[in-house]
């Protein structure tokens, strides 16, 4: 079955032009010009991933990807016309998977979305990772797309999960920047330092709020590596 997405953005020709490339590459899409519009319709039929424009008049992406996270987890691609630290650091930190900023490559696009999908559910052809994966009170369950710290579940993203899933597949390692987005991102894919450096925040602050203080450990210069976690 074909993957659904879900297209929000107030601008009709960058509506159109994605839902061509997505279309182009196998997906079903859907397109809404307003924040209103998007949470109706994923009310309606939830969809596989969306992706979201941040700044829509009325009820911008940002508050849109909070009314979701209320009682979904569906991946949200984010969409900004300017490349403000800030608005990256919110949008992930609400939940959101990625950021890509106007003007973007449809390709490229594509490809972020692709990346996105095959974190959130894997594909039926790959085998399951039986796996499991424990550091001090951290734990993880591959298969079942499970992690808790002293028993509390976390709840992460796609791209969270896959980042964690490689600290703790070598928990003494100290990882650079690019390892630790090569966990989680296709190797075509550039990723910039700051969104990084707020996927690592955003799962401190996940970990930290279940009671582990010391997560993630920045190594300067070098990068991160798995905290003591509670050991």
């Amino acid at each position: 079955m074909p993957h659904t997405i879900l297209v929000a953005d107030d601008d009709p020709h960058i509506r159109e032009v994605i839902c061509f490339a997505l279309e182009k590459a196998g997906m079903k899409t859907q397109g809404v010009a307003d924040g209103a519009a998007a949470l109706l319709a994923v009310a309606r039929q939830a969809p596989d991933l969306v992706v979201l424009d941040i700044g829509m008049p009325e009820m911008d992406g940002l508050e849109v990807c909070r009314q979701l996270r209320r009682n979904s987890d569906v991946p949200v691609l984010f969409l900004s016309a300017r490349d403000e630290e800030i608005d990256r650091i919110l949008g992930l930190e609400m939940g959101g998977d990625d950021y890509v900023t106007k003007p973007f490559s449809p390709r490229e696009l594509v490809a972020r979305v692709n990346v996105i999908l095959r974190r959130a559910r894997p594909a039926p052809a790959e085998p399951p990772d039986d796996r499991q994966y424990a550091h001090g009170k951290l734990a993880m369950a591959p298969a079942s797309h499970g992690a808790s710290f002293d028993g509390k579940p976390l709840a992460l993203t796609g791209i969270e999960f896959a980042i964690l899933k490689g600290f703790l597949a070598r928990p003494t390692h100290v990882l650079a920047r690019e390892v630790v987005m090569a966990n989680a991102y296709a190797a075509n894919i550039h990723v910039a330092d700051r969104t990084v450096d707020s996927h690592i925040r955003n799962i401190r602050a996940k970990l930290a709020a279940a009671g582990c203080l010391d997560g993630i450990e920045t190594v300067h210069g070098v990068g991160f590596r798995l905290g003591k976690c509670g050991a």
